[in-house]
Parts: C-alpha cells; sequence; structure tokens
C-alpha cells in the first residue's frame, strides 16, 4: 500500500513541526513509544513532556526511554493530560512545536481506564495555547470500545468549531475499512 497508516502518518506530521532543540508533548504515553519518537525528534537539547494516569505507563516508558538513552530529554508525568498548562513549565509556553494523543485504552491493559472527552478537548484547548506558530498536535482517535464513540463525536464537534484564523484542522482517515478503524485528527495553529 502506498498510503501511509494513520501511526506513520501521524509521525510524518510531528516530523515536520517538531524540530531539534524544540519541545514536545506526548498526551498519553502508554508503552512509550511516542514519547521514544518525540525524544529523538527534539535530540540532546529539547524536551519532552509525556503524561499517562497509569503508572505501569510511566514504568514502561522510563524503560524504554533507558534502552534508548534519551531518558534525560523527557518529563514524565504521572497525571492526566488536562494538566498541562500546570505541569509544564511556564518558559515552555508558547513554544511547544508539537503533540501527540492515542485515545482509548492503553493496549495490554485495563481496557476500562479509557480517554474521555472533557479531559481531552481540556489537554487540547491548554496545549493549542501553549504551541508556538506552526506547532501540530495530532490526536489519534481509536473509538471502537466503550466510550470510544462520544469522546470521537466530542472532538469532532470541537474541532470543527475552531476558528480557522486561528487553526488548520485535518482529518485523515480510511472510509472503507471495517471495524472502526482509527483516525487522525491534526491541529496546526497559525
Amino acid at each position: 500500500m502506498k498510503l501511509d497508516g494513520v501511526l506513520p502518518f501521524a509521525r510524518i506530521l510531528l516530523e515536520k513541526a517538531v524540530m531539534e532543540g524544540g519541545a514536545a508533548v506526548d498526551a498519553t504515553m502508554g508503552n512509550g513509544h511516542d514519547t521514544l519518537f518525540l525524544t529523538l525528534l527534539t535530540g540532546e537539547n529539547g524536551m519532552v513532556f509525556a503524561f499517562d494516569i497509569q503508572a505501569e505507563a510511566l514504568e514502561a516508558t522510563k524503560r524504554k526511554l533507558a534502552e534508548n538513552g534519551t531518558g534525560s530529554r523527557a518529563t514524565l508525568f504521572h497525571a492526566g493530560h488536562e494538566r498541562a498548562a500546570e505541569l509544564i513549565p511556564s518558559q515552555y509556553h508558547g513554544q511547544l512545536q508539537g503533540a501527540i494523543f492515542n485515545l482509548g485504552y492503553l493496549p495490554g491493559s485495563d481496557k476500562s481506564i479509557v480517554t474521555k472527552p472533557a479531559t481531552t478537548i481540556s489537554a487540547i484547548e491548554q496545549l493549542l495555547g501553549m504551541m508556538a506558530p506552526g506547532g501540530i498536535i495530532v490526536l489519534v482517535i481509536y473509538h471502537g470500545h466503550e466510550g470510544g464513540a462520544e469522546e470521537r463525536d466530542s472532538l469532532l464537534s470541537f474541532v470543527h468549531g475552531l476558528d480557522q484564523k486561528e487553526a488548520h484542522v485535518l482529518q485523515y482517515e480510511f472510509i472503507n475499512q471495517k471495524n472502526n478503524p482509527p483516525f487522525i485528527i491534526a491541529i496546526e495553529k497559525r
């Protein structure tokens, strides 16, 4: 297939926005794959802030970063992403270049612990305010689980309402796949 899948496409978008020495956010650190990817983009002089409410996500991410020698390039928060403005140091407000959310539940863990529309939208609003012009927020929306459709619909309603003078919003999805395939919403700050 020549079309990029949603996860490779998410990384392509982040590669366009996040530069060496910059700052980025993994709003749902999960198993640490995106946190590691962002530390590689921001490099030795950059910083990544990662959030998760599950202790096992923090432990998995710490291990992944340590295995790759990038642990000093990330600050991990055992907190929900809706606390981004409070926890990310103020010197980074207005400087963030990218952020990623993988919405739903932590793969291989308790499927009853899922992201919620209200906290996700709050985090997006906060991060959009902290993005540098040209910064991109990528939402990978998994919506096939209980509560997933509600979050999907709330997010779509929210992003449709964003002022086009303040942000460009893109939806990327495969429309003929079965079983609620994930899709991407990307928000670029103008």
